[in-house]
């Protein structure tokens, strides 16, 4: 609420917000059962086909973002209701990416635990980042951010998707691995910045994971169904890997018994990539805006 200026729509619809999320579909269509219009942030709250056939009364659903997997949009379209995004912004998530890698590479969290804990002063020794590889699955608007924070590092920076090309990739100061294969097999840092699809799920199987170094380290801001997370959870315990830096999982949040929680070599943030005061803003503020067009009869960046 604090993070837009809602008044221009005082007169125009009835207001309220949900701090909490919900997680069974029942509760949650007996909450917004009788609203016309909702705004959902980012994936956090699915909306399937079974929860549009409990909500008659919708008309405009808003997400943050121009892209939501969570949604289905046909069955959005079966029930006549207008889809709408919003911009958001690159940089929050590759800070958060960065913030993993450096975390990971000095053992911050670890290290600062201990101190809290009056345990071992200094009990671990940094891995440096000049003059390794940075391997970044994905050079598009993120991972292109996240490679020229690498070069600021003096890092060398090895660049594959299956659609990019290498005048591409060396416009952002990355050089084209020949093969998914050779950016595992040379990189000291591998950190995915793909979208989610057909082609991409299950992108990292084992076979993957074992080709990278054991010293190296896998960042995943994207998506968690990218990575085969049985084969991660391997290959975090049996040390294929030196760790991984995650801030995305099949289901959000974990089960409380999910191995990832406790295997001392991952640091994990709960989907925090997009999670920024400007971002939020940005959310927020265009979600006024669609409203306003929708309620005006032209509504603004659709889905559908």
């Amino acid at each position: 609420m604090n993070s837009a200026d809602w008044s221009g729509l005082a007169d125009r619809v009835d207001l309220r917000a949900l701090h909490r999320h919900i997680a069974d579909e029942t509760e949650l269509a007996s909450l917004i059962g009788d609203c016309e219009i909702v705004v959902v942030m980012r994936e956090r709250t699915p909306f399937t086909r079974s929860l549009f056939a409990r909500l008659p009364t919708l008309k405009l659903l808003l997400t943050g973002g121009m892209r939501n997997a969570a949604i289905d949009l046909e069955a959005a379209r079966e029930n006549g209701v207008t889809v709408c995004g919003t911009a958001s912004r690159r940089e929050p998530p590759a800070e958060l990416t960065w913030a993993l890698i450096l975390g990971l590479a000095r053992h911050v969290a670890p290290e600062s635990a201990s101190f809290r804990a009056n345990g071992p002063w200094q009990s671990t020794v940094g891995s440096d980042l000049r003059g390794r590889t940075l391997g970044l699955l994905g050079l598009g608007n993120i991972g292109g951010l996240v490679a020229r924070v690498g070069l600021a590092f003096g890092m060398r920076i090895l660049a594959w998707s299956q659609n990019l090309t290498a005048d591409r990739a060396r416009a952002a100061g990355a050089a084209l691995a020949a093969s998914k294969d050779e950016l595992l097999a040379q990189s000291d840092v591998v950190s995915i910045h793909l979208v989610l699809s057909p082609r991409t799920r299950g992108l990292l199987g084992a076979a993957d994971l074992k080709r990278m170094k054991p010293t190296a380290y896998l960042i995943n801001t994207s998506r968690a169904a990218i990575v085969d997370s049985p084969a991660l959870v391997q290959a975090l315990r049996e040390g294929w890997i030196a760790g991984a830096g995650l801030d995305v999982f099949e289901e959000e949040p974990p089960r409380p018994d999910d191995p990832l929680r406790v295997l001392p070599n991952v640091l994990a943030t709960p989907h925090l990539g997009y999670v920024s005061q400007d971002n939020y803003r940005t959310y927020y503020s265009e979600a006024v805006e669609d409203i306003a067009a929708f309620l005006d009869g032209q509504p603004i960046r659709t889905l559908i």
